[in-house]
């Protein structure tokens, strides 16, 4: 099935989210956060499902935020589609893999961090440029990054929103293993479905348990940083930069 940018198909027992907007390096939409919250939380509920693997089309997995529909459609509060969706990612409560290939900008990077298990292919490159648009993080990547990456290493990523490779997102545990790019899907699927194989109840419990102790915190985090998130859309700092943005382009 494939709606307004994302297309869904189950394979024995995993789900396969795909964000399916190739002409835009899959770019999110409000529709298209609508959807896949609608199809995690309608998938942890589906018995049959025990696996979720998202991956994207045409050799990127996202390039975040479409700036144009952002513009038209802006996030007023903590309850638009985008933060429904990275609450949904975070709250899963069965094991979600990513497949990375191309880019993985803004959110294409941060939701790979309450994902469970993310594989990247070796031509991967990465990106956080909140700063660079006048924004803040999201997704709760000012609280996981320095506790993943390494104070430091997080300070420099996300203040300076420059690009980097494959290796340094293993390096900084964004990403459990480096795969060649022509075997990347398939080997992702493998993984996704030997997983889903393992005793179910176990999977579910021991997710819950590794969850447990981190999840209030990162769902406040979460919180705080979308309301900081809505105030510097509203400044004029961020409109200049974003208006910057388009006129490069």
């Amino acid at each position: 099935m494939s709606t307004i940018g994302i297309r869904s198909v189950v394979v024995g027992s995993v789900l396969e989210l795909v964000l399916d907007r190739p002409e835009r390096k899959n770019a999110f939409t409000s529709a298209m956060y609508s959807k896949l919250t609608e199809e995690l939380n309608q998938a942890a509920q589906r018995k049959e499902i025990a696996t979720v693997l998202i991956h994207g089309e045409g050799g990127n997995f996202s390039s975040g935020n479409d700036l144009k529909d952002f513009l038209e459609t802006p996030p007023s509060g903590t309850d638009a589609p985008v933060f429904h969706f990275l609450t949904a990612i975070a709250t899963f409560p069965k094991p979600i893999v990513c497949a990375v290939e191309g880019f993985a900008v803004g959110i294409g990077t941060t939701m790979l961090l309450p994902a469970d298990i993310a594989y990247a292919a070796d031509t991967a490159r990465f990106q956080l440029p909140f700063i660079n648009l006048g924004l803040v993080p999201e997704g709760g990547s000012s609280l996981l990054l320095p506790r993943l990456a390494g104070s430091k290493a997080a300070h420099e990523m996300l203040l300076f929103g420059e690009p980097f490779d494959a290796h340094a997102a293993l390096q900084y545990g964004l990403i459990n293993q480096i795969v060649e790019q022509s075997k990347l899907l398939e080997f992702a699927r493998q993984r996704a479905q030997l997983l889903a194989t393992k005793p179910r109840a176990a999977v579910l419990e021991a997710k819950a348990l590794l969850k447990k102790s981190s999840e209030p915190e990162l769902l406040n985090h979460m919180r705080v940083e979308g309301e900081a998130f809505i105030k510097r859309l509203r400044s004029p700092e961020t409109t200049a930069a974003i208006q910057g943005f388009f006129a490069r382009k």
